[in-house]
């Protein structure tokens, strides 16, 4: 099974990480969420494995423009909402890799569990 990494080419992390897994030599493709979309069931699958909490990315300008009554009362179906409407508010990047989802990058954890 192929590495997916999902995010958005311009992001600065994303750049990183793309960097890193051709530096490094691991095969995988990218997906670009705000060009390809983003299916419901999926993001709800990185919302059930990994939590709406560590995936809603509220340090990014995307979340702080947004009114602050959509930021208060924040809850699963509304941070569902929130990213499937705006996908740049989804922390990246995004990985699928054996049969695990993984967000944010780190080239420490990722030398441990992908240059193996």
């Amino acid at each position: 099974m192929t590495m997916i990494l999902y995010g958005i080419p311009n992001c600065d992390t994303v750049k990183k990480a793309r960097r890193w897994l051709d530096e490094h030599g691991v095969a995988y493709r990218f997906h670009d969420f705000r060009k390809d979309g983003l299916e419901p069931a999926r993001l709800q699958g990185w919302i059930d494995a990994l939590g709406w909490e560590k995936l809603l990315n509220k340090a990014g300008t995307t979340f702080r423009k947004l009114p602050d009554a959509q930021k208060e009362g924040l809850d699963a179906t509304t941070a569902k909402a929130l990213m499937l409407d705006q996908p740049a508010m989804i922390r990246r990047p995004v990985v699928e890799a054996a049969g695990a989802v993984s967000v944010g990058f780190s080239a420490d954890e990722w030398k441990a569990r992908f240059a193996a």
